[in-house]
C-alpha cells in the first residue's frame, strides 16, 4: 500500500496522522521512506493538528463563484502543508494566524483543513 493510501484511509477513519524519523523529526508529505537517509523504518503518529499560518493567497474568482484562501501552515510537530482556512473570509487569514486541523468531507474523499483557533 502506498503511503499516500494510508494516510487517505486513515483521514477516512476521522485520524490526521503524520509520519515520523526514527530520529523523531516528523515528515509531510507520507512517504514510503525517509527523505534525507532513503531509510524505510517510518511510522506513523496522531498529528496535534496544532498550527500556524505561514504564508497565504486569495484565490479571487469570477462572480457568483466565492473567493477561496491557499495557506501554508506550520504544524506543531514541525512540516508544513498546503491547506485552507475555513470559517473566516479569504482575505481576513493573515500569515502568524493559530489554526486547528480538521477532517472536511469532499467530493473527492477526506481532506485536512484549518479553523482559526
Amino acid at each position: 500500500m502506498s503511503a499516500f493510501k494510508a494516510w487517505r484511509d486513515q483521514l477516512a477513519e476521522g485520524r490526521f496522522m503524520l509520519q515520523r524519523t526514527p530520529e523523531g523529526e516528523a515528515i509531510f508529505y507520507p512517504r514510503v521512506m525517509e527523505p534525507r537517509t532513503g531509510g524505510l523504518d517510518l511510522d506513523w503518529f496522531e498529528a496535534s493538528g496544532r498550527g500556524l499560518v505561514y504564508a497565504t493567497t486569495v484565490v479571487r474568482r469570477k462572480d457568483p463563484t466565492e473567493n477561496y484562501n491557499v495557506a501554508l501552515i506550520a504544524l506543531e510537530e514541525g512540516p508544513r502543508m498546503m491547506s485552507r482556512v475555513e470559517g473566516l473570509s479569504p482575505d481576513a487569514v493573515e500569515v502568524g494566524l493559530a489554526v486547528q486541523a480538521e477532517i472536511a468531507e469532499t467530493e473527492e474523499g477526506p481532506v485536512v483543513v484549518f479553523r482559526p483557533r
